[in-house]
């Protein structure tokens, strides 16, 4: 790549020093102007590294090791808070959930109980709590780990507060729904390497023993120099809530939060961000730009689209085509898919030459029968909290917040593009003030949703 292209290292440097400064507003749409990146002559590499002993990867042991006392506390006792519990307390001996916290009494209760259930982990109850600070009570509770997942809005400020702490952290993705909560999670993650501290992510295809193969199977020139990608996350429709006559405006969007923007990211941010991620690790490079499009079709609550479809240009004028979709009673599918000039992958388990044929395909174990299993044999979301166990009593480096960071605002991009109808560039929203939401977090009527609007590109036709 040329020194004008967006690599990891060399584009989080210039993030550093924007900082995590933001204004707020109301307003999920940002101006943008249609400027580009400069172009390279060179392909985009599909190689960044030469060999295998420098790939930096997870341990991805079955177990992880047997050593001191971990006691983790839960940010966001949701569904899938209650989720990460679980996997934390299979990941190995000697781990702990001390401390739970949600903004709902509900959720706090919900999660004590299944973590006791399949646990027998009993949670005490004068660390339990409920409300907009419940984040630094339980940060303050004396937990070594920090569990962060709640909405996406909150994750910048939860992160901040947990690494001043000194504490290691698993956060869900996406890291932040706009600009500012990125920058913030930039400086958070510089923080947290020079403490030494562990960081994981919720991009669980990292951990997944399958990816990670073919991982380095194209890291090391299986398939020659990346030339183009696709990802997709096309599905039926997520879950929403219906409000309910004593729930103020705050609780029902919070209740129904992956339907809002401020809240989720809209589910290119929310969802596709992984798909997103997979192809920003597999080349090693950020996209410069992006020209999309979406709209809403059938989606019944929130302000977000139902639909995207992106087209991410870099800096020397590859392109990976991102499209996304939850709608009922259409085609899905989940997936990645890059070319190079020797060869394609699904990044998942298969690679091809050129003329289609297979040249690896991942060993999955055999089954009762000796039929290939369909998928790997630790899951992935246990295998998160598996490799965060391990690195933290092995004292190996793991943070993968600025590389999951990088991703969001790639993918807030795409959305801002859409939103805007403007071709938008990754150095406009590192550099945006744009930050989405209330001005301040209260648990009464705000007076959001009455100015709350689904964007709509572009401008009416002359009749």
């Amino acid at each position: 790549m040329s020194k004008n292209s967006f690599s990891r290292r060399k584009f989080i440097t210039g993030a550093a020093a924007v900082g995590a400064a933001g204004v707020v507003g109301f307003n999920p749409l940002v101006s943008c102007s249609g400027g580009g990146g400069q172009k390279s002559g060179s392909l985009v590499t599909g190689q960044p590294f030469k060999r295998l002993d420098d790939l930096v990867l997870p341990p991805l042991l079955d177990k992880a090791p047997d050593g001191q006392p971990l006691k983790a506390g839960v940010i966001g006792c949701g569904g899938r808070g209650t989720g990460a519990a679980l996997n934390w307390l299979g990941a190995g001996p000697n781990v702990t959930i001390t401390a739970l916290g949600d903004v709902f009494q509900d959720r706090v209760d919900g999660c004590k109980a299944r973590i006791k259930a399949d646990y027998n982990v009993e949670v005490p109850e004068e660390n339990c709590f409920v409300g907009f600070d419940n984040f630094q009570k339980v940060i303050d509770s004396g937990v070594d780990v920090v569990l962060l997942c709640t909405p996406p809005v909150f994750r910048p400020e939860h992160f901040e507060a947990a690494v001043k702490a000194r504490k290691h952290v698993f956060m869900e993705k996406p890291v932040a729904v706009d600009p500012a909560g990125v920058r913030s999670v930039l400086a958070s993650a510089k923080m947290a390497d020079s403490l030494g501290l562990k960081v994981v992510c919720g991009t669980q295809r990292h951990h997944q023993r399958d990816y990670v193969e073919v991982y380095k199977q194209v890291a090391t020139g299986a398939i020659g120099d990346i030339i183009s990608a696709n990802a997709y996350w096309n599905q039926n429709k997520l879950w929403h809530r219906n409000p309910q006559a004593d729930w103020s405006e705050m609780e029902y969007m919070i209740r129904d939060w992956v339907n809002w923007c401020w809240l989720s990211g809209d589910h290119i941010v929310e969802q596709h961000v992984h798909n997103i991620d997979v192809i920003n690790w597999f080349t090693g490079e950020y996209p410069t730009s992006a020209v999309g499009f979406g709209s809403r079709q059938r989606r019944i609550t929130g302000d977000q689209y139902d639909n995207f479809s992106v087209d991410f240009v870099y800096d020397n004028g590859m392109h990976m085509h991102s499209m996304c979709r939850q709608i009922n009673g259409c085609v899905n599918n989940v997936s990645e898919y890059i070319r190079g000039t020797k060869g394609f992958t699904n990044c998942q388990n298969k690679i091809y030459d050129l003329a289609g044929n297979e040249i690896y395909s991942f060993p999955y174990s055999l089954d009762e029968s000796g039929s290939p299993k369909k998928s790997v044999d630790v899951n992935p979301y246990d295998q998160e909290h598996i490799d965060l166990v391990t690195c933290i009593r092995e004292d190996k480096p793991l943070n993968e917040a600025e590389a999951t960071a990088m991703s969001c605002l790639v993918a807030i991009m795409g959305r801002v593009s859409a939103y805007t109808g403007k071709k938008v560039t990754l150095e406009e929203m590192m550099n945006s003030d744009l930050k989405l939401g209330p001005a301040t977090y209260v648990m009464g009527d705000v007076g959001y949703m009455k100015n709350a609007v689904v964007p709509v590109p572009g401008e009416a036709a002359n009749e």
